[in-house]
């Protein structure tokens, strides 16, 4: 079918690809729009390989669309097509296998990979990361009762995973290189809590501490001392996947520079979701913004803008992790140095807001998903609420998120 319009390729399937893809048709582009993955399954959201499919044993991936329902939605989608080269003036880019998508339109959904540790690869113990369907099916079959878990990094993905092994009967150990839990992301009230929570379900920590291979027993610590490990789960970071932008002439580097409509440095070029280097107004500088809410959001945005509807993104970041019976959001810049706390940090209910000049960057709450809601708005409207209330616990914050 022959279709009127500008033809739009995507590249990447995942969240952001997807989620572009069918803002495209919302927004009514009527040419042709194809959307390219490199794995063999349809687009799926990211963040059940960390949860549901990790600590349910009978757990199904659960995709975006089914692929019917893309050929329904005029989206050609092209599954297990890894892009390996392009034309930006002649508008086209070639798949390994041959294949020629040409466009007029080309928007970068490539997402991430997870940086690898050779080192206990080459050793005799399982190591696997967690990126894919395939891969949270491989991580959840091994645990089972009695297994040696060992997680290598401990962000949000080792300690999922820590806490999925436990809940399975396993034994979880983490590693981790800094002095405390996600330093980066949190501040140390929170961490500190984590900590106790997991130690509480018998996962051990090893800090300041990195693996330098693995043998029969375990995994070797620098410091000589062997972890036994049965599995290894390595969650120590991830970079962009921008080898094919940087080909076709993009700088590419810590991601693909992006402003407020999605737009690239090159016309037609636009580019979504993890890869995209972005301007954080919370954190005051350029990053990409690794959580399924930018995934989603940022990507319609920049569809409806190729689309003809210019569309600028500016929400603030947000993502959440359910560790045990331990709900946790983070919102924008959650680390400043000036913070308030509200609540009970050892009743295990709390919430950390985070302040710059009196403005509200950001926030960290622990099982009070009603302050989260009303700290996302306050954020987003750049609010400054007296601090006064925000330290008194009694205060309900929705008077604070309230337009003025």
């Amino acid at each position: 079918m022959t279709r009127a319009g500008p033809s739009i390729v995507i590249i990447g399937a995942g969240q952001a690809g997807a989620r572009a893809a069918e803002a495209l048709r919302a927004a009514g582009h009527a040419g042709a729009v194809t959307l390219i993955g490199a794995e063999a399954h349809p687009p799926y959201e990211r963040p059940q390989l960390s949860k549901e499919m990790l600590l349910k044993t009978d757990a199904v991936p659960a995709f975006v669309r089914s692929a019917p329902d893309w050929a329904t939605l005029g989206v050609d989608l092209v599954t297990g097509a890894e892009i390996a080269d392009g034309d930006i003036e002649r508008g086209h880019v070639a798949a390994k296998d041959g294949r020629v998508f040409g466009f007029d339109k080309l928007m970068f959904a490539t997402g991430t990979v997870p940086r690898r540790l050779p080192a206990l690869e080459a050793g005799p113990i399982p190591v696997h990361y967690l990126r894919t369907i395939d891969d949270a099916c491989a991580l959840r079959r091994g645990f089972v009762p009695g297994a040696r878990i060992v997680a290598v990094g401990g962000g949000v993905i080792g300690l999922e995973a820590a806490a999925a092994a436990v809940a399975q009967g396993a034994r979880a150990t983490v590693i981790e290189a800094a002095p405390r839990l996600l330093a980066r992301a949190l501040p140390e009230v929170v961490a500190g809590f984590l900590r106790r929570r997991h130690e509480q379900a018998g996962v051990e920590f090893h800090f300041g501490q990195v693996p330098v291979g693995a043998n029969a027993q375990g995994v070797v610590l620098a410091d000589g001392r062997v972890v036994p490990a049965d599995l290894i789960v390595v969650g120590v970071g991830v970079d962009p996947v921008v080898g094919l932008a940087e080909r076709l002439g993009l700088a590419g580097g810590q991601g693909i520079k992006v402003d407020a409509h999605g737009r690239t440095e090159l016309p037609h070029i636009f580019a979504a979701g993890d890869v995209a280097l972005q301007w954080s107004r919370c954190h005051d500088r350029w990053t990409r913004i690794e959580t399924w809410a930018n995934a989603q959001n940022q990507a319609i945005a920049a569809a409806r803008t190729m689309a003809g509807q210019d569309s600028p993104y500016g929400d603030p970041p947000w993502f959440w992790s359910d560790q045990y019976d331990v709900n946790l959001q983070v919102l924008g810049d959650a680390v400043a140095d000036d913070l308030v706390l509200r609540g009970d940090v050892e009743a295990g209910r709390f919430t950390l807001i985070a302040l710059r000049a009196g403005e509200v960057v950001g926030a960290v709450t622990v099982n009070a998903a009603r302050d989260m809601a009303a700290l996302r708005r306050i954020v987003a409207g750049r609010q400054r609420p007296a601090r006064a209330d925000l330290e008194n616990p009694a205060f309900d914050l929705r008077r604070a998120a309230a337009p003025k």
